[in-house]
C-alpha cells in the first residue's frame, strides 16, 4: 500500500497532534481541544503551502 502525499500529511498531522495534545496540556478536555487545534492548523498549512507552491511553479 502506497499512501498519497495528502494521506501521508494527514497521518503525520494526526500523530503529531496527538503527541502535542498529550504533552502540552494537563486536563483531558484541554488535550483533545489542543490536539484538534494542532491537527486543523497542520492540515490548513499543508493546503495553503501546496497551493502556494502550485502557483509559484506555474
Amino acid at each position: 500500500m502506497h499512501p498519497s502525499h495528502f494521506s501521508a500529511v494527514l497521518l503525520f498531522a494526526l500523530f503529531v497532534s496527538i503527541v502535542f495534545g498529550i504533552t502540552m496540556r494537563d486536563t483531558p478536555q484541554r488535550m483533545v481541544r489542543y490536539g484538534a487545534y494542532c491537527f486543523v492548523m497542520f492540515v490548513g498549512a499543508a493546503i495553503v503551502l501546496s497551493w502556494l507552491m502550485f502557483l509559484i511553479a506555474r
